[in-house]
């Protein structure tokens, strides 16, 4: 019997609730069919493997012996991977709930932020304080959105949102307040002309607004014929003047600057399934185009970096760990991750997306 890492994941949480579940409850039957399977696991390649006491609990063996499985869905290409995991790395299920894209952090409520998918999609908020179980940590911020798709958190503390529009709802990039849901328009066009359907927005260290406008909305159905190429564009707050930063995409995705801002990483999810280096020149214009790493279909999606400048970028697979050069470190194995973003008290906690549910890797290695 071969199970994949977050096979054993789940597989684990069940036999955490089978040691805390009734015998009585429908909930109970479920915690036993998984307890009668996770022990035919155990005799199947626990005990043989791992060489289970004569006496030992089932469970509680095919428990410790999944932790050590478990470690299966961190894959290592090379000796660096080390620095990435540390020597216990771990990935739990948060929460399952609908959980498409944005992920943000914020550090001063332990609370993730994040998007749902299409066709209704909201904002919403996951307290990760402990203090309540399961769904009942997520809560709505904003109930009804323009497809709201990527966030970033701006300067001011409010939600900055890819909002891709409708048929009939223009696209834009809103600042939305994480307390009340309130939403301004931050930039609704570009040279006069509606944007396509935004994907991913980042801020510069200077408050600067960097954000990708591909035309996925039409190709999905849901936007008229885009009016603008595929492009990566640059907004200053400040003096609201709004360029072009890149262009000759496919499909521009996903974008994070390195460490220190000197370099801005894009995911080209189109045909060449690219993530792109540039170099930001004067905090304004990006130049030395080249690429560092080459994904599968729709990817690369999300884009992070680590303090070390390590870049983990989405893949079929799951989350792709690279060093600045574009040399493969390693995986996290988790097919359907659509985005991430690091956080926890300690900044060591990759949160992922994945549709159904949110995800906590635990690393050695820190956000950026």
């Amino acid at each position: 019997m071969h199970l994949t890492g977050l096979e054993l994941i789940a597989l684990r949480d069940a036999l955490r609730t089978a040691a805390t579940t009734g015998a009585t409850s429908s909930r109970s039957a479920t915690a036993e069919r998984w307890r009668v399977e996770a022990s035919g696991w155990s005799a199947a390649i626990g005990s043989r493997r791992y060489g289970a006491p004569r006496n030992a609990d089932p469970v509680r063996h095919t428990e410790a012996t999944m932790l050590h499985q478990i470690s299966r869905a961190f894959v290592g290409h090379s000796p660096a991977f080390a620095d990435v995991v540390g020597d216990a790395p771990r990935a739990e299920r948060v929460v399952e709930t609908d959980a498409h894209e944005g992920p943000v952090y914020v550090w001063t409520e332990h609370a993730l932020y994040f998007t749902t998918a299409r066709p209704d999609v909201a904002i919403r908020r996951l307290a990760l304080d402990g203090d309540q179980p399961g769904n009942e940590r997520v809560t709505t911020v904003r109930a009804r959105t323009r497809a709201a798709n990527g966030m970033a958190l701006g300067p001011d503390g409010r939600l900055l949102v890819c909002e891709q529009g409708s048929l009939d709802q223009p696209a834009a990039i809103t600042a939305v307040s994480r307390a009340t849901g309130a939403t301004e328009t931050i930039v609704a066009g570009a040279r006069g002309l509606p944007l396509n359907s935004p994907n991913d927005v980042v801020v510069a260290h200077d408050g600067a607004i960097w954000f990708t406008d591909p035309s996925y909305g039409f190709l999905q159905g849901f936007r008229p014929p885009p009016a603008l190429p595929d492009r990566l564009y640059r907004y200053d707050p400040a003096t609201q003047e709004m360029r072009v930063a890149a262009d000759g995409f496919d499909k521009p995705n996903g974008l994070a600057f390195s460490p220190g801002g000197g370099t801005l990483y894009v995911g080209d999810n189109g045909a060449p399934h690219h993530l792109l280096a540039y170099d930001v020149v004067d905090g304004r214009r990006l130049v030395g185009e080249r690429v560092v790493g080459v994904t599968g279909p729709e990817h690369p999606d999300g884009i992070k970096v680590d303090r070390a400048g390590r870049i983990y970028a989405s893949a079929p697979s799951g989350i792709q760990v690279l060093a600045p050069t574009g040399e493969r470190l390693g995986e996290i194995h988790l097919p359907g991750a659509m985005n991430f973003t690091f956080g926890g008290p300690a900044g060591n906690i990759l949160y992922i997306t994945a549709d159904t549910a949110i995800w906590a890797a635990f690393l050695k290695a820190r956000g950026a």
